[in-house]
């Protein structure tokens, strides 16, 4: 059984045991604290396939919080042509690593 969850403005591709790295929730607690994710959009299973439109109705995931990571560190680089300006800064994302633990349909 899979399903497709969306948070932070990107969807995820789950299934019960996956760890994935998410954008940090505001709603985040500490290390090993459950999780909720509502906005299912697709569950598979051996029943078939249920899409929402644009949620599907009563699905929800549920995942534990394993730890809070750093994404990679992204440059950016700004320049005006022969004038000497260049400014270079990097960025890096926090997330929130969790384990799925089941899929609710």
């Amino acid at each position: 059984m899979y399903a497709v969850i969306e948070t932070g403005g990107k969807q995820y591709r789950v299934q019960p045991g996956d760890v994935i790295d998410v954008e940090l929730l505001s709603e985040a607690g500490h290390r090993g604290s459950e999780i909720e994710f509502d906005r299912v959009l697709l569950v598979a299973g051996d029943d078939g396939v249920r899409m929402g439109s644009p949620v599907v109705d009563g699905a929800r995931v549920s995942g534990e919080l394993l730890d809070r990571v750093r994404g990679a560190k992204v440059l950016v680089f700004k320049m005006k042509k022969r004038k000497g300006y260049r400014r270079r800064r990097g960025h890096r994302q926090d997330l929130m690593r969790v384990r799925i633990k089941e899929i609710q349909a």
